[in-house]
């Protein structure tokens, strides 16, 4: 079983909750650390710090846009009410205007009064039953969320397992092919040395090819390479957020792919430590996105 994640995702929710109607969207994309960034009504930005919370025991990176739509439902408690001093100073205001403009003023209806900033009075929200709906249909929009990124992770390990099964595949046929290389090399050197008219000493000559030998081995790189495409693979099933982990990994893949090709004395092996390259490149960019 796999635990990545992605850090990409989305997901929407409307819940009802008493006379209220909580609408949350949630969109993540993938970041160093965990960036949220909150676009709430006034009337719930006292829960600002709890809801940061909330999202923080659910994602450890990303960078995640919030925005909650609050609606009162018809029918609610909502009761309005008038600032009464308010519009006698408006009609007061008012009439002195069209005193000094005469009849170029025109005329007013009750509702253009009543657009009036201030003049219509609502009663103050319930903090404590905003609180608990909006709390609790963020959880269930957090769950949703952590899903699609579940879902989108569990391919992209899909992806990066089979590509590191693919690197064992060649680091196992370099090892393999190792002593063919080293004695097709011995067989060179010797063809060349024979058309030499002057022979060399045999002792000299063995302590030259086994120096050779040790420069153009690669057992170590090679052995390097299985173990970090091994801890790779360990970590795709690991149940905290792995992401840096396996960047890291990925770049001492690259350095050991890196030196195996430099010590190539070979056309496959070569051309192996270019497909690990490849390879390594493909699942940088995979790793990227992964929690």
């Amino acid at each position: 079983m796999t635990y990545i994640r992605s850090m990409t995702g989305f997901a929407g929710s409307d819940q009802q909750a008493g006379e209220w109607t909580f609408g949350w969207e949630l969109r993540s994309v993938n970041h160093r650390y965990l960036d949220i960034s909150l676009k709430l009504p006034d009337a719930v930005r006292f829960l600002e710090p709890e809801i940061r919370s909330r999202i923080g025991a659910h994602l450890k990176r990303g960078r995640i846009d919030v925005l909650l739509n609050l609606r009162r439902n018809s029918g609610g408690n909502g009761e309005l009410s008038l600032d009464r001093d308010l519009l006698k100073s408006l009609f007061a205001a008012a009439s002195e205007v069209k005193s000094l403009a005469g009849e170029s003023l025109g005329t007013y209806s009750a509702l253009d009064v009543l657009r009036w900033p201030g003049v219509m009075l609502q009663s103050e929200p319930d903090r404590e039953v905003l609180a608990e709906g909006a709390l609790a249909s963020l959880e269930t929009t957090l769950v949703q969320l952590v899903k699609v990124r579940e879902t989108e992770g569990a391919q992209l390990a899909s992806l990066i397992e089979g590509r590191c099964r693919q690197m064992q595949e060649l680091a196992a046929g370099a090892r393999k092919r190792m002593p063919q290389v080293l004695a097709a090399l011995r067989q060179r050197l010797m063809a060349r040395l024979a058309e030499l008219t002057a022979k060399p000493d045999p002792d000299r000559l063995e302590q030259e090819l086994v120096y050779l030998a040790q420069k153009l081995d690669v057992d170590e790189e090679i052995d390097r390479l299985e173990t970090h495409l091994g801890e790779v693979l360990q970590a795709l099933h690991k149940p905290d957020p792995v992401g840096r982990r396996l960047d890291f990994l990925l770049q001492e893949l690259n350095r050991e792919a890196n030196t195996l090709g430099s010590k190539s004395a070979d056309a496959e092996t070569t051309k192996a430590s270019v497909e690990m390259k490849v390879l390594i490149e493909q699942m940088r960019e995979q790793i990227q996105n992964i929690e």
